[in-house]
């Protein structure tokens, strides 16, 4: 029995409706990761500094990479041992645990839930946060041009909310690739206008510092993770790959995407926070000068890119509530009742974004809480749980793994402390 459990090989089992190429997965997992983080990139070397934000950038980025990578690989090796093609997210939390030591497999269907609520917590707080960020390039765009037309964000939300209810009715991360690339390109316009900007007269380090003050660490943490992690959209990807083998690896998929969010993030950071400093909003494009052409196309760019991510950052939230209720509906109401699931949904991360319209401050939250424990810790713990009986030379993938958890707990009760800190001071000053 043994035996056959090591020769099973799920990839050889999958069969999936609409399989994804290579290209097509490295342009989600891009697209999952990059977005309005890459944006707030400058804010967060205003944070730390230019010397301890680089450094950290590329600490991160590894350390981010590191997590996607034995998630994956737990989940394969879970899905040998449970002898499925596939196995999502939170389904591999549960293997794990039902496959550990003898301590924690009564805890399976907790670290089930657990993962599942974490990750719909996280997705959700990303889809207000985008919802904000569209909503606050095309207020800029509109009180420049149009001062008679003069509305706050949260009606800018309501405005963008049928759009979203139509966009995210795509139902396969085949034909969101699709979205995915023109994302891309968008963003990499955009990029590219910022860095015109940047450059358009000479940089210099006065007044910038390489090591910023400590105290504002965890907000740099905080925004960094948040951008770096894709972690939701990780699993329903390497699940739709048509050669899925091609996920792991040098090169691959991870890899290729890794390397490109780390360069993106980390030129941005640095160049941006040099010609701004400490006056940076939570995306570079709102400090762009609203009167010249290039900075109403990046703002332009940035709002499209946002609006064509966001059915990807959907699909996660949606995919969780799928699971559990397509079971109780039946074949000739599924159709209805998804269109109108999504179109609930929507509403509620668009009413949850006019609520809470600070930028800043929820990517810190969504990066500081949500992204720690679902990129950070919980992979530590999976994979710890998992190779509990083959933990190698003296159990390193333990004291490894131990290191990652209590730098995503540093991260989320740092992150946390220090925004919530934040939004106290920004309510106290707007009653005043």
């Amino acid at each position: 029995m043994e035996k056959d459990k090591q020769e099973y090989n799920p990839y050889e089992h999958r069969t999936v409706e609409k399989p994804s190429s290579d290209i097509r997965a490295t342009a989600n997992i891009i697209k999952a990761s990059l977005g309005s983080g890459l944006l707030a990139g400058p804010l967060a070397f205003s944070n730390s500094g230019w010397g301890v934000g680089l450094l950290g950038t590329f600490a991160i980025g590894i350390i981010c990479g590191h997590c996607v990578h034995i998630l994956v690989k737990t989940s394969y090796g879970c899905c040998k041992l449970e002898r499925k093609p596939l196995l999502g997210y939170a389904e591999t939390c549960k293997s794990a645990f039902a496959n550990g030591p003898k301590f924690i497999r009564p805890y399976a269907n907790v670290a089930s839930i657990f993962a599942e609520l974490a990750m719909l917590c996280t997705y959700v707080g990303v889809c207000c946060i985008y919802t904000v960020l569209i909503s606050d390039s095309i207020k800029q765009l509109i009180d420049r041009y149009v001062p008679s037309f003069n509305l706050s964000v949260e009606y800018y939300c309501l405005i963008i909310l049928i759009p979203l209810c139509l966009l995210c009715q795509v139902r396969y991360l085949k034909w969101l690739a699709i979205f995915s690339i023109l994302a891309n390109l968008f963003l990499f316009l955009t990029y590219l206008i910022c860095f015109y900007y940047i450059f358009r007269s000479p940089l210099s380090f006065e007044g910038r510092t390489a090591a910023g003050d400590p105290s504002r660490f965890p907000a740099f943490l905080s925004t960094v993770i948040f951008a770096m992690e894709g972690i939701g959209v990780v699993m329903p990807v390497e699940n739709a790959m048509k050669k899925p083998q091609h996920f792991l690896g040098c090169p691959s998929v991870l890899v290729v995407a890794m390397t490109a969010i780390v360069f993106f993030y980390s030129t941005l950071g640095f160049f941006g926070y040099l010609r701004y400093g400490d006056v940076l909003r939570g995306s570079i494009t709102l400090n762009l000068p609203i009167e010249d052409w290039p900075a109403i196309c990046a703002k332009i760019f940035i709002a499209l890119s946002i609006f064509f991510t966001y059915p990807l950052q959907f699909y996660v939230v949606y995919d969780i509530f799928k699971k559990y209720t397509d079971v109780y509906i039946k074949d000739n109401y599924k159709n209805i009742t998804d269109i109108s699931a999504r179109t609930l949904g929507v509403c509620f991360c668009v009413g949850i974004g006019i609520a809470l319209p600070l930028l800043e401050q929820i990517i810190n939250i969504v990066g500081s809480c949500f992204y720690s424990i679902l990129g950070l810790i919980i992979p530590g713990v999976v994979e710890t749980a998992f190779r509990w009986g083959d933990l190698g030379k003296l159990k390193w993938i333990m004291w490894k793994n131990i290191l990652i958890i209590l730098f995503g707990l540093t991260a989320l009760v740092s992150g946390c402390t220090v925004t919530i800190m934040d939004i106290i001071q920004i309510l106290r000053k707007k009653n005043e």
